[in-house]
């Protein structure tokens, strides 16, 4: 992060709270860690009884703890007091930058190992929790530290004792051990258990005692609550970003979904005034607006047009438990044409559920004539039906995935009527369940051991689901928090594939910048087309090739690449003077050791190089005595992978041919520059399915935006040109995570808001 320390909107330094606040915070921040730092080696003792044959490394680690634990708790310490002395300094430290080790990044095209990175990721996730449960008064922090020390601004990656910074902490705190990648994991997540909360409590008393102190007392604290009493969402998972936990009404409404606002949108069009705010207004007042407008929608339309007959006198609505004994046997034994249903976009689920579910009856004992459905449970079923409709059509499922997902429709009704707070409750078990089982199979091609694993476990929840669930809610709970844990290990997975996705696009954006440099160079020594064979193969294979690696190891200004190109100077130098026929002069000596580096870059080491020096100083005498009778080849080289041009980065969507992107307004492509690295888009393709990208990289060589999606596979490498294109042919937009059931829920609305809207 670049910081700019002269923001005019800086109050003045006030060194003496700045020391005050370091007393309060960094001494207790350490202290903190020490005494977490203590209880560990017992708890890895107790991980290494219950390990079995894999005890091993966690007695080593408890025993490498013991003796390194006073010097991981001061480098914990000196980190703190490094980005302390930072901030007063006026020069606040980026915990990124310090994470991001420069140097090791930028080792020619070497990567990060894998332990490595699962250290940085599960810091970051720790950072994550901390950030969540204590957001409110990290926000004020962030506002009184940068006052008091003259700043503009502080946020989450420049807070000198914020939760980033004490994740960097921690990470080099026990980079100084020598432990394995699953102990050091272990310590990490002990950190988030036995740490964070006495972190957040230095954070509150800091924060109160700088508004004691007047600094900036017009900050009112939101409502606390106790951080330990409510559940810190996952790191990853859908929502997460959007608040801390704590924020939270106690309905679970938080903030509402976009479903809900689009939702308040509509019907304030048609409500009356003094029925007030629905989206803004109870749960049990967004139900019934939407079985109102479900009504709505239906006298629209006309009975016939929902397939559904006019009601008659002699017909009774099915009870609930006739409702229930038919959606169980649904549940169990799916029929054929429900299942084909799952798979024609072009068949509504909810009239092909209703239709079932009135056959149904009859193997109850039920008079077809003489039954019909109750108008809740006709709207459950719309509902449901309509929001699995959206789900399957928008989302990127298709084959087995789709098969999985569109098996939970009937036991979603049978939610729906025993709990019609699915629909408004975001911490729903069901709805929570539901999202994590999307998530997990949107875009999943099984292509990879990662993804069959995810879809086998994806299987076995549906398959347990199915066979469990008969009227207890209690299974949706079990088998989300299940999931939504294997489910964290795999995310954590596609963070180390999108770290990998980013590395390979930066070596690969490095090889094209030195071939492109190599290929200049190249073109500009020998235009002419007139250079003697050898020298020319020498050019164009041995030289191009070593310019390519020193360029790639150094980069454009390295002292090695001006060697190589000075050696290249001197050669052609010596074929100008050799056609002026200079006789007698000692060909190549001044670059001998520079042409044996050459060509040892393709494998010729020794008197197989000396060979290839003598063909060419052969070949400048022959040319020198008028001699071309005398030019020697260069002998046979070895097979050496020059390496290949990058084939061209497709861009998600195709643009069309008559699109040009160099007509493009560069102060609109801007905004796509200045977009943070983490932020979501959502990619729509010509079919309208909409697949979400993460920004995981942007390109310091070309500017080019790299976009992975959520298992961190990279799927879109495209320029802010391009993106601009895209966002105006409507095939770009912001994201709104909130998870694909609140997604498929604005879809509802939208069939159902416009008057000429159809229950699909």
């Amino acid at each position: 992060m670049i910081f700019n320390p002269q923001s005019p909107e800086g109050s003045g330094r006030t060194p003496e709270l700045l020391a005050l606040s370091r007393g309060i915070a960094v001494p207790a921040l350490a202290a903190a860690f020490g005494r977490a730092l203590a209880g560990f080696d017992d708890v890895l003792f107790d991980r290494a009884a219950n390990a079995g044959a894999a005890q091993t490394p966690f007695l080593d680690g408890m025993r490498e703890l013991r003796r390194r634990r006073e010097d991981a708790a001061a480098r914990f310490a000196a980190h703190l007091q490094q980005a302390w002395d930072a901030l007063e300094a006026g020069t606040p430290l980026s915990a990124e930058t310090v994470m991001a080790r420069p140097g090791q990044q930028e080792a020619g095209l070497s990567l990060v190992s894998e332990h490595e990175l699962e250290s940085r990721l599960a810091v970051r996730n720790f950072a994550g929790v901390v950030l969540r449960d204590w957001k409110p008064v990290l926000a004020r922090l962030d506002r009184r530290l940068a006052c008091i020390a003259g700043l503009g601004a502080l946020d989450a990656d420049t807070n000198p004792i914020g939760p980033e910074h004490i994740g960097v902490a921690m990470h080099e705190a026990f980079g100084l051990c020598d432990l394995a990648a699953e102990v050091r994991l272990v310590l990490i997540k002990l950190c988030e258990r036995e740490f964070a909360a006495q972190a957040g409590r230095i954070y509150r008393e800091l924060d109160e005692h700088l508004a004691q102190s007047g600094v900036m007392p017009d900050i009112s604290p939101l409502q606390r609550r106790d951080a330990s009493a409510r559940p810190a969402p996952v790191a990853g998972e859908p929502g997460a970003d959007a608040g801390p936990a704590g924020d939270a009404d106690p309905a679970g409404m938080q903030q509402p979904p976009a479903w809900a606002r689009r939702f308040n949108a509509h019907w304030a069009a048609q409500a009356d005034p003094q029925e007030g705010d629905a989206a803004g207004g109870s749960q049990s007042m967004i139900l019934e607006a939407l079985h109102e407008l479900l009504a709505q929608s239906r006298d629209a339309r006309g009975a016939s047009a929902t397939g559904a007959p006019e009601p008659r006198a002699h017909e009774r609505p099915l009870s609930q438990h006739e409702m229930m004994s038919v959606l169980s046997l649904l549940q169990a034994t799916p029929t054929e044409t429900l299942r084909a249903a799952v798979g024609d976009q072009s068949e509504s689920l909810a009239q092909r559920l209703k239709n079932e579910v009135l056959s149904g009856a009859t193997r109850l004992g039920v008079d077809p004539g003489q039954a019909r459905l109750d108008p809740k449970d006709e709207d459950a079923i719309d509902l449901v039906g309509m929001l699995f409709d959206v789900m399957l059509d928008e989302r990127e499922l298709e084959g087995r995935p789709r098969e999985l997902i569109g098996r939970l429709v009937v036991p979603f009704v049978k939610v729906a009527m025993l709990d019609r707070r699915m629909f408004v409750q975001k911490t729903h078990p069901a709805r929570r369940l539901l999202n994590s089982l999307a998530e997990a199979c949107e875009g999943n091609t099984g292509q990879s051991q990662a993804e069959r694993t995810l879809m086998g476990k994806v299987e076995e929840i549906v398959d347990r689901l199915i066979a469990g669930f008969n009227e207890n809610l209690t299974i949706f709970l079990t088998l989300e928090e299940e999931f939504r844990d294997f489910l964290a290990q795999h995310r954590r997975r596609s963070e180390i594939a999108e770290r990998r996705a980013a590395e390979t696009q930066r070596g690969q954006e490095k090889l094209e910048m030195a071939r492109a440099r190599a290929a200049l160079e190249l073109e500009a020594r020998v235009q002419d087309g007139m250079l003697p064979a050898a020298v020319l193969g020498f050019l164009r294979e041995p030289w191009n090739h070593h310019l390519v690696l020193s360029l790639l190891r150094e980069g454009e200004d390295g002292p090695a690449v001006g060697e190589a190109l000075a050696t290249a100077d001197v050669l052609l130098e010596e074929v100008a003077q050799a056609r002026r026929h200079v006789v007698g002069k000692p060909w190549l000596q001044a670059i001998q050791p520079q042409l044996r580096k050459v060509f040892a870059s393709v494998g010729l080491h020794g008197e197989s190089s000396t060979g290839a020096i003598e063909a060419l100083h052969d070949t400048l005498q022959a040319i020198a005595q008028a001699r071309p009778d005398l030019e020697r080849a260069l002998p046979e080289l070895p097979r050496v992978s020059l390496p290949a041009a990058p084939e061209p980065e497709p861009v998600a969507l195709d643009l069309g041919a008559d699109v040009r992107t160099d007509a493009i307004d560069q102060a609109d492509a801007e905004r796509f520059r200045r977009m943070e690295i983490g932020t979501w888009l959502d990619f729509v393709d010509k079919d309208g399915r909409v697949q979400a990208g993460k920004l995981s990289w942007i390109s310091p060589i070309s500017s080019r935006l790299l976009f992975v999606n959520r298992r961190g596979i990279r799927f879109c490498v495209a320029s802010p040109e391009e993106l601009l294109v895209m966002e105006r042919l409507g095939r770009l937009r912001p994201h709104e995570d909130d998870g694909a059931f609140d997604s498929a829920m604005q879809g509802v609305i939208d069939r159902l808001g416009p008057p000429s809207a159809t229950l699909h």
